[in-house]
């Protein structure tokens, strides 16, 4: 089975993570796509995030009915700060039987010869891109790259961090989220 891992803090999960994930999953050879929810990203600050498994429990609501999105918590007994070369290599480890994927925003591709080992994972892993509006431009060494595959997908502007903010001013973000995320970021009164 070919396995897209969409790694990300999901702080909360929103309809842009779900859009993107069902477009990449509906519009590639992955048969499914994993919602890898990291515990401490390392060029996050930590101190803006929900426990692990609140976000965890987030990203089960919003994807229970797909079933192609799955929410993975592979990261959260694995050394910290999370790298993906290190995720990756347990994942190969532990499902031999799967192929592994990463799913990124272009924006992460232009930032993605920072990360380590980048070349180890394009050695052994396709990456597949879907579009974001940033500033900069790809590294060439990408551009055209033979494990490099660019998704036609909707440019999504929402992000966790204009939802957490609206939140705490208490305005009404209702339609970003997913019902029944929305539901308990309510009932838990995260972000407030």
């Amino acid at each position: 089975m070919k396995i897209g891992l969409y790694f990300g803090s999901f702080n909360p999960i929103h309809i842009g993570h779900l859009v993107i994930a069902n477009q990449m999953v509906e519009n590639s050879d992955l048969d499914q796509i994993w919602f890898v929810v990291t515990p401490h990203n390392p060029f996050k600050k930590k101190n803006t995030l929900l426990d692990n498994f609140q976000r965890l429990e987030m990203v089960y609501r919003a994807t229970k009915d797909y079933v192609k999105l799955k929410p993975s918590d592979i990261e959260f007994n694995l050394p910290q700060p999370n790298y993906t070369i290190n995720t990756l290599t347990y994942l190969k480890e532990k499902h031999a039987d799967h192929k592994f994927s990463l799913i990124m925003g272009e924006d992460n591709l232009k930032g993605f010869h920072k990360w380590k080992n980048y070349e180890l994972i394009l050695e052994d892993h396709d990456i597949y891109v879907y579009p974001r509006i940033s500033e900069g431009a790809i590294e060439t060494r990408f551009d055209g790259h033979q494990k490099i595959h660019k998704v036609e997908a909707p440019i999504m502007e929402i992000s966790s961090t204009l939802i957490r903010n609206a939140i705490k001013k208490g305005k009404n973000i209702k339609p970003l989220l997913p019902e029944n995320v929305w539901e308990y970021l309510d009932e838990m009164n995260f972000y407030k």
